[in-house]
């Protein structure tokens, strides 16, 4: 499985990405910088953390205008693979691949902690290394991290099965102790309707490795290179 991994000014998770895809996974991992406008032979494009452009104006406002983010839609218009951490949820949302907005967290400060996820499916190439109703740990570190969407929206977003994580108590109960940033449904991850597009505040690059602490978020990582073994 071919990855490839989007720098923009102010990325500063990108390398944790690469370090799990290509130095864990051993799989083929190229850096695309902004100005690119191709991601022709990649099956995975990644938007990993950081500040892009300094997130000045508003986190990921600026990204969205990228060369590279037209080649991310198209690929995601084709059914690619698409992933977007922490920043790169907000530059999903900025760029209308994924529904909602990422806003100040609820306490107004900084974040930085490890926390609780439910996984709510396990249908989908993200999810197939976890079970049902799992609870897993993964690391946050943001200031605008709480999930907002119009009432109509999140009805849909349950309806159709589209929040793929969400923050819990490390026992899996779902209420506002287990929220760390006032996220509207304890939303920490959603997709889009056909399942390839993602979007997810917890780093789960930074949980990769168990010297560092935890490697639940690795196993999102091998669920995807195990799907597209499954497929060949």
């Amino acid at each position: 499985m071919k990855f490839a991994v989007i720098v923009f000014p102010g990325s500063n998770c990108d390398r944790d990405v690469v370090t799990v895809t290509r130095g864990l996974l051993d799989q083929p991992t190229r850096l695309v910088w902004h100005t690119e406008d191709d991601l022709d032979g990649c099956d995975v494009a990644v938007i990993p953390g950081g500040f892009s452009y300094g997130d000045y104006l508003r986190c990921g406002a600026i990204a969205r205008f990228s060369p590279v983010m037209q080649a991310v839609r198209r690929h995601a218009e084709r059914g690619g693979l698409v992933i977007g951490i922490c920043n790169g949820f907000q530059v999903l949302t900025e760029a209308g691949l994924l529904p909602g907005a990422l806003m100040r967290n609820r306490a107004l400060q900084f974040v930085c902690d490890r926390v609780a996820l439910k996984v709510e499916r396990t249908d989908l190439p993200w999810v197939h290394s976890y079970q049902p109703d799992e609870v897993i740990t993964l690391p946050i570190a943001h200031g605008e991290g709480c999930y907002y969407a119009e009432e109509a929206t999140l009805a849909e977003l349950e309806e159709n099965r589209q929040i793929v994580f969400r923050y819990c108590r490390p026992d899996g109960t779902i209420d506002a102790v287990g929220n760390p940033n006032g996220s509207l449904h304890n939303i920490a991850g959603l997709c889009n309707r056909h399942g390839n597009v993602l979007g997810m505040m917890p780093h789960p690059e930074r949980a990769s490795d168990p010297s560092l602490g935890g490697s639940d978020g690795r196993r999102l990582f091998e669920g995807l290179v195990a799907s597209a073994l499954a497929v060949v």
